[in-house]
């Protein structure tokens, strides 16, 4: 059995990153919790209501119920990157160049890393924000579909349609695919790759018995993992066509107890699954093969993050009952 180191936290924990070899946890009061030679704490909201770590650079980005917008640097440093007054903001996602993209009411905008910024209107509510993996475009999830804007040159955008009520959004490592989760139990996706002047293809992904709040593509998309039911629900990409016609991997199962959380190693496909019971499974992809992380303890699971080296997992749970987890050990 790996060794946890336990912290606890006061509260819901919304979030946990590893910014370099330092793990982070964004608790919902608005503080955020570092362990880096013993548990440091900045206030850096007062109510937060979202975590990311920017994928392009060692850092972490907030938004919160007072309307800001923040980077948290790995030395606890923070920075005020925008603010909208009586706003919550409750969507951001970190992109290419310094780029930040965050949201509120039906509108996106992107904050460019000069500090100006671009206003991307939608005819719905902004749900769910990520940036492309490749050029400078985001997708911002709505009612009925997904808008795709690219940022330098502002104009009309791509729209993908498909009825309903999409809550978050993502794009596959190879920007051939974009996927979004669903008010209904479902994730829907498109495949982008298709020849000029053809619509994007759809993809539905149905049959959960619950809400789908959590995925994670493998390192090199060729799965993507979610949460939803009593396993983790796991949808093959690696063929031209995504997952249309295939059926998906199920993996940890456990009778009624529902996967909370899904998180993918960052070299080996290997997943990290938590439940709602507070226990985390390592489960490889090639053969099923499962490993107790850690047994089952208070609250949900919320958040995990792998280090850089994917020896350690930082965990977090809906009552602040976080750790890290040394799988070497």
């Amino acid at each position: 059995m790996p060794t946890v180191a336990p912290l606890d936290i006061s509260g819901h924990v919304l979030a946990t990153a590893f910014l370099g070899d330092i793990p982070f946890f964004a608790a919902a009061s608005g503080t955020i919790h570092r362990l880096d030679g013993g548990e440091k704490v900045v206030e850096a909201h007062s109510g937060l209501l979202t975590a990311v770590r920017d994928p392009w650079s060692a850092s972490l980005l907030t938004g919160g119920e007072d309307g800001k917008v923040m980077r948290i640097a790995a030395d606890g440093a923070t920075t005020l990157l925008a603010e909208a007054p009586r706003k919550w903001i409750a969507q951001v996602a970190g992109g290419p160049q310094g780029a930040v993209a965050y949201a509120h009411g039906k509108t996106s905008f992107v904050r460019l890393a000069d500090g100006t910024t671009r206003e991307f209107p939608e005819t719905r509510t902004v749900e769910g924000l990520a940036f492309a993996p490749k050029g400078l475009r985001i997708a911002a999830a709505r009612y009925n579909g997904v808008s795709l804007h690219w940022v330098a040159t502002p104009g009309q955008p791509l729209d993908l349609e498909w009825k309903g009520a999409h809550t978050g959004v993502t794009f596959s490592p190879d920007n051939r695919f974009v996927v979004t989760t669903m008010q209904e139990n479902a994730l829907h996706g498109w495949k982008l790759d298709v020849k000029p002047g053809t619509e994007a293809r759809h993809m539905r992904m149905s049959g959960y018995p619950s809400k789908v709040k959590s995925v994670s593509w493998s390192p090199k998309g060729k799965w993507l993992a979610s949460s939803g039911a009593p396993a983790a629900i796991v949808w093959p990409f690696s063929g031209k066509d995504g997952p249309m016609g295939k059926a998906p991997l199920e993996l940890g199962t456990r009778a009624n107890i529902m996967v909370t959380n899904v998180t993918f190693h960052p070299a080996e496909e290997v997943l990290a699954i938590g439940f709602v019971d507070g226990m985390v499974l390592g489960v490889r992809i090639a053969d099923g093969k499962e490993a107790l992380l850690r047994r089952p303890g208070k609250g949900a699971i919320t958040s995990m993050a792998w280090s850089g080296n994917g020896r350690l997992l930082a965990f977090a749970s809906e009552a602040g009952d976080c750790g890290v987890i040394d799988i070497s050990a």
